[in-house]
């Protein structure tokens, strides 16, 4: 099959951010300016293209990744430079952090928006870790420049304070707040003029008299940055030669694809300005798939490691990323091709599952719109129509190829609510649409509590929770009493302790046997669960082991405090007996979840709790108010920072204290305040509270 566009001029990236940063705005200005759309869609009036739910049309927010397409060539530059950039814009709410992690695993750049009033934000913080953890080149940009309070300095040293990074400055801002007008461009040294209507032309200009100097003072310090990155071109620069523009674009662009700088570029996206230079940033500096590392995969079979080439002719291989439900087509699976290519009409194995599935179509994606295509080649993504047992993270490659690219692995869920359907039909309908969700968001955890006849649906915050539930009015009419959301509570213990339980069944014919002693200690906070076979000499044959597992792992699901599941524990077999006729799998199974139990409430049992990373931005005026109010939620205040006119403040605090915080800041900020929340780690429950849990009260 030959391919649709060159490899070489294709940049796959994402758009990331803080919550509120601009991102859509940015996308929707990207998607005018490279023509592929010709009308602007405004967040805040429910029209932005990439927020095509309508739940984000309601909220203004980003809730799911959205994918497009555009083209794009460097302004002045001839038609042989330009590029197809494949972009996906991300959530910023930290309850759909899933998307942002599964989206960075599959892109070669990114680029992350900074709000100019704010700077490194909370949530700008995590995606840049996520970032970092797959080692994505990034650019920067500072968004919002024309807003009150905007400091284009202090966004900038953010950078650098806050994520450790070798940020470089392209650009030079020409004025700040409402005297923003455009941009110096520190490359070619000119000024770079935006008029706040859309579609007019960037005048090129002389940089204004009254800010040369600053602007000589900016470029010194990127040359010397750039410099510092290619010995040749550090021993030009020290040698006093002039360098040119070329050699700066290749030196910066190569020191970007290796992380070595970040470049740094500002605008406002809703008055227009900067959008262009920075599309010509994208294009210029951030890498195609063939400069980023070739993926390695296993040969699940033989367990060697496997390069997957970014090129056409080898053997096709891919990691589906997202599964999405479509009301037209079905489930779209969106993929990454790592190496070779794929046609529709063929078929495919999934590597993780085993399975042989047929391709019917594939599609390129613009936000919900599709464009079919009769195949994709090396560095595309795009969608697949027509699989059937495949989930996120899963490979798909030739029928004949035996590889495993490394999974997607996703956050442990916080919180969680109980649904109870009103009728025997919504049961059937929640069912339905419970699979449909768990297909597409890996960070839902679904169990079914047998007691109380409820569904219990576990996720990453209140938002997120909310979300689900509304979709399932919306897309699936399921009515259901959706109880308040409840923590998810963890138990543990304090010290080491050995029980021993015998399950002897005499009955009619045949008996029951089992006798197993346990060791069950502590481990360190985040460990999960570990199970030991330390069983010598044959006490209890082989076979009956993974029953014992089996047995210890269903009593770790509800702990002797309040029923929440054990963790952070390490449960070791190392005795027991067994007899010839009557033991059974289920005798031990049975013997090893009651030794388990025994062992739990003599371990000095405790309830820990999640503990989240908290910032507030609020008004000056308004901050005594805010500490007493999160004083009375049992958080610690770590610091209170000013930013601009407004006081920062970063907490701790406990998941079940926060609540219903969204109205209360709102509330006692007269709809001033903002805040952001992540889980951060588990921590023990005070014993007055975790005895309320333990009795139901709380």
């Amino acid at each position: 099959m030959e391919r649709d566009y060159p490899i070489e001029k294709t940049r796959n990236i994402g758009i990331i951010a803080h919550i509120d940063a601009g991102k859509t705005t940015v996308t929707e200005r990207i998607l005018y300016y490279t023509g592929k759309k010709h009308k602007i869609g405004e967040v805040h009036e429910g029209q932005a293209e990439m927020d095509w739910m309508e739940q984000e049309k309601e909220r203004g927010i980003t809730i799911t990744a959205a994918a497009t397409t555009c083209f794009w060539k460097p302004v002045g530059e001839s038609k042989d430079n330009e590029a197809r950039i494949n972009i996906i814009d991300t959530p910023g709410h930290i309850d759909f952090t899933v998307e942002v992690q599964r989206s960075l695993r599959v892109l070669d750049g990114a680029v992350l928006v900074l709000e100019a009033v704010s700077g490194v934000q909370a949530q700008s913080e995590t995606v840049w870790r996520q970032a970092d953890n797959f080692k994505v080149p990034r650019l920067f940009f500072i968004n919002k420049m024309d807003r009150a309070g905007s400091d284009f300095e202090m966004s900038f040293n953010s950078i650098k304070e806050k994520l450790g990074a070798n940020a470089v400055s392209l650009q030079f801002p020409i004025g700040e707040e409402d005297k923003f007008k455009g941009i110096i461009d520190l490359v070619t040294m000119r000024a770079h003029m935006h008029s706040d209507e859309l579609g007019k032309e960037v005048t090129d200009e002389d940089i204004p008299d009254e800010l040369k100097d600053e602007a000589e003072k900016w470029r010194k310090e990127m040359l010397e940055k750039i410099a510092e990155t290619d010995d040749a071109l550090l021993e030009k620069y020290l040698s006093g030669e002039e360098l040119k523009n070329d050699e700066l674009y290749g030196a910066i662009r190569k020191a970007t694809i290796l992380n070595k700088i970040y470049p740094v570029l500002c605008g406002t996206a809703l008055k227009n300005k900067g959008i262009q230079p920075l599309l010509d940033a994208v294009v210029r500096y951030l890498p195609s798939p063939i400069d980023v590392p070739p993926q390695i995969g296993t040969n699940y079979k033989t367990k060697e490691k496997i390069e997957c080439l970014p090129q056409d002719d080898k053997p096709f291989a891919a990691l589906v990323f997202k599964v999405a439900h479509d009301p037209f087509v079905g489930k779209l699976y969106f993929f990454r091709v790592y190496s070779g290519s794929l046609e529709s009409g063929s078929y495919v194995l999934n590597n993780t599952t085993g399975v042989k599935e047929r391709v019917s179509r594939i599609v390129r994606l613009h936000a919900n719109h599709r464009e079919e295509v009769k195949g994709v080649s090396a560095g595309d993504i795009a969608a697949l129509v027509g699989l059937k047992e495949t989930k996120t993270g899963d490979t798909i490659s030739n029928t004949n190829l035996t590889i495993r690219l490394e999974k997607i692995t996703f956050p442990e869920t916080v919180i969680s609510v109980a649904i109870e359907p009103k009728t025997k039909a919504d049961q059937e309908k929640l069912g339905v649409a419970l699979k449909e969700f768990l297909d597409e968001d890996p960070t839902l955890k679904v169990s079914y509590d047998e007691e109380t006849g409820q569904t219990i649906v576990a996720g990453m915050g209140e938002l997120h929770l909310e979300i689900l539930v509304d979709r399932m009015k919306r897309e699936f009419s399921v009515e259901a009493n959706v109880s308040k959301p409840r923590v998810a509570y963890k138990e543990t213990i304090r010290r080491s302790v050995e029980a021993e339980n015998k399950f002897i069944r005499q009955t009619g014919g045949r008996g029951q046997y089992g006798h197993v002693l346990l060791r069950v200690s502590p481990m360190e906070r985040g460990s999960g669960f570990k199970f030991n076979n330390e069983i010598k000499g044959g006490v209890i044959p082989n076979e009956f082991i993974p029953a014992v597992e089996k047995g210890v792992k269903e009593a770790v699901r509800k702990g002797v405090i309040a029923g929440y599941p054990v963790v952070d524990v390490e449960a070791s077999l190392y005795d027991g007996s067994y007899h010839e006729v009557d033991s059974s799998e289920l005798a031990f199974k049975i013997a090893a979840s009651k030794a388990f139990s025994e062992a739990m409430r003599n371990g000095d049992p405790y309830l820990v709790e999640p503990i989240m990373n908290l910032e507030v931005v609020v008004p000056e005026d308004y901050l005594g108010t805010v500490n007493g109010d999160l004083n009375s939620r049992r958080a610690q205040i770590q610091s209170i920072n000013p930013r601009g006119n407004l006081q920062v403040i970063l907490a701790k605090v406990p998941l079940s204290e926060m609540f219903g915080y969204a109205t209360a800041v709102r509330s006692l900020t007269s709809g001033r305040g903002a805040f952001v929340m992540q889980f951060d780690h588990y921590e023990e429950v005070p014993k007055s509270i975790a005895l309320e849990i333990a009795e139901g009260k709380k």
